[in-house]
């Protein structure tokens, strides 16, 4: 089964915006999870412009689904948050400081010692621990190689492609990074423009996808038909109708 994690930034974005606490991202991350999501995710960076730091430290003692806390860890800041606060899943980022968003996964093999390191202190720390790669099914192997548990498949050029032709290209590499993930030995997560018409393929090609991580697309989901309706049908999408 395909669990359903449901990032918050986006409602923190909206926080931000204004000042004050309105609409409030614990809350929306407590009704996250009691509208049927498996986890939360958040990915703190380091203008704090979306979800702050605090934030994390707020959330973490009232979720009773999987916490993943998304960051760079060649941010010291970041590494010191998650080895306290220890969430169950700690995917990996190669941001930017000033980046809007993740457009990209780890070269591996440049930064193998460094991942080896940070990997090992984190799982030693009680805590599973994600790559985020690009569709490429040589990094899984990689990823297996410098310690990781899982690897979190890119999927925004997959998201982004609106050609059928293009669309297919970048779903069958998707796919193949999937099997070399499944080939590897290592978990599968997804994440980044997936939303309730382009998950489910990815899900009938790839049915041991333990995990998708959806913000921006389950954000808008809810601002139309609220929180508990677009969890609904984010999972669905998953394939999980009950």
């Amino acid at each position: 089964m395909t669990k359903l994690s449901v990032n918050i930034n986006k409602f923190a974005t909206i926080r931000n915006s204004r000042g004050g606490n309105n609409p409030d991202v614990v809350k929306a991350a407590v009704d996250a999870q009691r509208f049927g999501a498996d986890g939360v995710t958040v990915h703190p960076r380091p203008d704090e412009r979306h979800i702050r730091y605090q934030d994390v430290y707020d959330l973490k003692p009232l979720l009773k689904t999987e916490f993943n806390i998304e960051g760079n860890p060649k941010i010291q800041k970041f590494v010191d948050l998650v080895l306290d606060v220890k969430p169950e899943q700690v995917t990996l980022v190669p941001d930017g400081d000033n980046q809007i968003t993740s457009d990209h996964g780890w070269n591996i093999g440049a930064h193998r010692g460094f991942l080896t390191d940070v990997v090992g202190r984190l799982k030693a720390g009680g805590m599973r621990v994600s790559l985020f790669v690009d569709p490429e099914p040589d990094l899984p192997f990689l990823a297996r190689e410098v310690g990781a548990d899982r690897v979190e498949i890119y999927t925004g050029p997959y998201g982004g492609a609106f050609v059928p032709d293009e669309k297919r290209r970048e779903l069958d590499k998707v796919v193949s990074t999937g099997i070399a993930a499944a080939e590897a030995g290592v978990g599968l997560n997804a994440g980044h423009d997936l939303t309730r018409d382009n998950l489910p393929p990815i899900i009938e090609a790839l049915p041991w996808i333990l995990e998708v991580s959806i913000g921006h697309a389950i954000t808008a989901d809810a601002l139309e038909f609220g929180m508990a309706e677009a969890v609904r049908r984010f999972r669905i999408a998953c394939g999980n109708p009950s």
